[in-house]
């Protein structure tokens, strides 16, 4: 369903990602782990062709999206959906709103079935009944699924999450991490989260890509990760840090 072949990306001088080669499969759930700036969402912004490598290819579905003008990318990226880190609500409209803004804008459904769409979607993320308030009366976690409900309601074939759990308690950390499980099995989507949480890798993945300077350091059972001796592998699952981290 996804491949990648030999991307690389530079802004100005700082080489991100330096010949990134990877495969996923229709209805994989694969978490992309890796330091801070070592390019995840860069990488993640290529699959849905938001950024385009300077070389390299990006096929999905076997078509290659590397160069689509942005009117060829329409129709390419009706097939995902995307969680934003910060959730992306707009905080004028009302959660029923926000969730149904694109079906709105794309003017194809009557109002009715629009409707259906969008508390179909708030009762799969567990949010029946809160169409009428705003993002502000909502707590943060909340908030996540408000934007995971706008993900889903094109029921897409493929489902990216860019740090899903980033500024939430543990208990609901877990609560998201499960509802992501949950959708990935009911939805059959294939499943991309970019984390830094590992309690998210072992409750959503079932494989493991690790991005470090610019390319796949490791592709890994989940199980095989959290085993590795590797001292680069076995120091960030266990946020164990160096001297060399301290200074850098």
């Amino acid at each position: 369903m996804i491949e990648t072949r030999g991307i690389k990306k530079r802004f100005g001088s700082q080489q991100v990602l330096n010949g990134v080669d990877l495969r996923i499969e229709p209805g994989e759930a694969v978490a992309i782990i890796g330091r801070s700036g070592c390019g995840k969402s860069i990488l993640l912004k290529h699959l849905i062709g938001l950024l385009s490598p300077d070389e390299g290819e990006v096929f999905i579905n076997d078509r290659n999206i590397a160069h689509l003008t942005e009117r060829e990318l329409l129709g390419v990226r009706k097939e995902f959906g995307l969680l934003f880190q910060s959730a992306a609500l707009f905080d004028s409209l009302t959660v029923h709103e926000n969730v149904a803004f694109a079906l709105r804008r794309e003017g194809k459904l009557t109002a009715g079935e629009i409707d259906r769409r969008t508390e179909e979607a708030l009762e799969r993320v567990e949010l029946p009944g809160t169409g009428s308030k705003r993002p502000a009366e909502l707590s943060g976690g909340m908030r996540k699924r408000v934007g995971l409900a706008r993900a889903i309601v094109y029921r897409p074939q493929i489902i990216l999450y860019d740090e899903p759990t980033t500024g939430l308690d543990p208990v609901v950390s877990d609560s998201i991490d499960q509802l992501i499980r949950r959708l990935c099995e009911q939805l059959k989507a294939t499943t991309i989260v970019v984390t830094h949480d590992m309690r998210s890798v072992r409750t959503v993945a079932k494989r493991v890509l690790m991005l470090h300077q610019g390319t796949i350091y490791t592709n890994s059972s989940v199980t095989d990760l959290f085993a590795s001796t590797d001292p680069l592998i076995h120091h960030f699952v266990n946020g164990i840090s160096t001297p060399r981290d301290i200074l850098f």
